[in-house]
């Protein structure tokens, strides 16, 4: 899969958060979608947002945890340091999620939104330049004179 990521980085130009952030999960995560999709489809609205927290939850509390262990039980510096625009959409995705949830019903307007911030966030993502932190300028050092 790795291979698979860097050529097709290579091929098309993309950059990697893209890739990771946006394309990875909707491939590597379709069965879950689907099977949620029917869910939906068949109105058991609880049956699909639980398939889709449990599956957020399984990543944020075992994946990153254990990934990040194994990374530095292999010498390969693995670290949870974010870009910026990485930061503010975790934390606007909380906030959407919380506020869609707490009136306990949804409509199809509240989907079409959903539908449209994942489309900017991937627009975000797609034009995120692929350096993880912007440089800082050495400050000068005082003279000894």
């Amino acid at each position: 899969l790795v291979n698979a990521v860097e050529g097709t980085i290579k091929r098309t130009g993309m950059n990697e958060r893209f890739i990771g952030v946006i394309l990875l999960p909707i491939v590597g995560n379709s069965a879950e979608h689907l099977v949620a999709l029917m869910a939906a489809i068949r109105n058991k609205m609880s049956l699909a947002v639980g398939i889709a927290f449990a599956s957020c939850t399984q990543i944020a509390l075992f994946v990153v945890p254990v990934t990040v262990f194994a990374g530095w039980a292999m010498g390969i510096k693995m670290d949870l340091s974010f870009h910026l625009f990485e930061v503010v959409v975790i934390h606007m995705s909380l906030l959407i999620v919380a506020e869609l949830m707490r009136g306990g019903t949804s409509s199809w307007v509240q989907g079409s939104l959903l539908l449209s911030t994942y489309a900017l966030l991937s627009f975000g993502f797609y034009y995120l330049p692929d350096q993880p932190h912007p440089t800082v300028a050495p400050s000068p050092q005082p003279s000894a004179g």
